[in-house]
């Protein structure tokens, strides 16, 4: 096979890339939301997006696939994959961002079955969920040290303490959020209070760590889900490049292993990769983990 005389640059595992505005069809398209406007300790996730496109390099697609030694099996062979770029929310005021990114998120849609949206801080999950807002009977499925479900910080409702209080409110086609991956001596009683009154499923990360196997048992199955994976979930040994990192965090393999759950249970219609903040680890080993996930799901999503 002839080599190719120059490859992109600055794309998600060197794929193809597209722009929103013209007409296009992919299996699958990666989006960047490079935002943080909504956090409410360490900033950083704005640089994600980037940071995420260089680490892929590590991931860059070639046409035959890759070997999975675990499997024995090849992945991803001939993978028509598409990154659109990134939102363009700079010098926007915070609603008029909710807006774009739910614009943008639905443009994305309309090109692909597999849209996954590289955050930013986890306030973008409503704005994105907005999108998806004709999908009948719609289940999430979090991954996430915290719940984010907090009524509000201070005066403000659309910090990314609270993009699914505010997802289940403005969506009536939400049916059920599972949070998987919680700890930490700081949860909001009110919050903690209010999503188990919604009857949404609260799991620990202690009862990932007892048991995985009956946890996977708790996700939906059968539904139409869309992922949220928050980087804290992981432990900060193995990903320190977040905003808000929780000690006594799932492993690679854990988290791993419940998004294929979610994925094989269920059908995925979208996912978001958030709170990935690259400057807070020197080593890059952060956008290296979280580029890698993101190759694990769209290689649980091909099977």
């Amino acid at each position: 096979m002839n080599a190719p005389l120059a490859l992109p640059v600055g794309s998600f595992a060197r794929s193809v890339q597209r722009d929103l505005r013209s007409d296009w069809r992919a299996e699958a398209a990666v989006l960047g939301v490079p935002t943080d406007q909504a956090v409410g300790f360490r900033p950083g996730a704005r640089w994600a997006p980037s940071a995420l496109r260089d680490a892929s390099l590590r991931y860059a697609l070639p046409p035959e696939g890759f070997f999975d030694l675990a499997t024995g099996k090849t992945v991803l062979a001939g993978f028509d994959l598409v990154d659109a770029g990134d939102v363009a929310l700079a010098g926007l005021s915070p609603e008029a961002a909710r807006e774009r990114v739910t614009a943008a998120a639905r443009a994305l849609r309309e090109r692909t079955s597999l849209p996954v949206f590289l955050g930013g801080d986890h306030s973008i999950s409503f704005p994105l969920l907005r999108a998806f807002d004709e999908v009948p009977d719609l289940h999430v499925v979090q991954l996430d040290a915290h719940l984010d479900y907090s009524d509000r910080r201070g005066e403000d409702r659309f910090s990314n303490r609270s993009p699914f209080r505010r997802a289940v409110e403005a969506l009536e086609n939400l049916t059920h959020v599972t949070v998987v991956g919680l700890r930490g001596i700081r949860t909001d009683p009110e919050a903690h209070a209010a999503a188990l009154a919604r009857g949404h499923t609260l799991v620990s990360a202690d009862e990932v760590h007892a048991d995985l196997e009956s946890v996977i048992g708790r996700l939906p199955s059968g539904k139409k889900v869309y992922l949220s994976f928050d980087v804290d979930v992981l432990d900060p040994s193995v990903l320190p490049g977040t905003g808000s990192p929780e000690v006594d965090g799932l492993s690679y393999r854990q988290a791993a292993r419940l998004a294929r759950a979610a994925v094989e249970r269920n059908e995925l219609v979208g996912a978001d990769v958030v709170e990935l903040a690259p400057h807070l680890d020197a080593s890059a080993l952060s956008a290296l983990v979280t580029a890698r996930a993101v190759m694990d799901l769209f290689a649980a999503v091909r099977g």
